[in-house]
């Protein structure tokens, strides 16, 4: 069956924003054509389709972390923190940050240092 390209898409930007959509496979899930219509016609490579899935999901993210910002939730407000805290922030919230200053350093060494080998002096003369 033939689809319309521009009515595909059409159908697919009414579907994200209406059902507030973050995903690409669920676009295709709204539309009349099958899977792989929807990528032989790479309405997944449109711009049209992947700015409105991005608009979706930066309109969900600030909503949430408004919500957390308003919550007397401790665990809302720690996740929020941990997202804006600055790398010394974030060290200073951790109880399993550890670090690590190693060196590392080549060090020559003989192996007759390190082992004695004892020698046989009958095993010597036999060879």
């Amino acid at each position: 069956m033939a689809y319309n390209k521009e009515e595909l898409i059409k159908t697919a930007l009414d579907a994200i924003n209406k059902n507030k959509l973050f995903f690409i496979d669920d676009v295709v899930s709204y539309l009349p054509c099958s899977r792989a219509t929807f990528y032989n016609l790479e309405l997944d490579k449109l711009d049209d389709i992947k700015e409105a899935l991005t608009k979706v999901k930066t309109e969900i993210k600030v909503s949430m972390r408004s919500k957390w910002y308003k919550s007397d939730n401790p665990t809302l407000q720690m996740g929020l923190m941990k997202l804006i805290a600055t790398p010394d922030e974030l060290k200073q919230l951790s109880m399993q940050h550890v670090e690590s200053n190693n060196v590392h350093n080549v060090k020559e060494f003989k192996i007759n240092d390190v082992f004695k080998f004892e020698q046989d002096d009958s095993t010597e003369s036999e060879v």
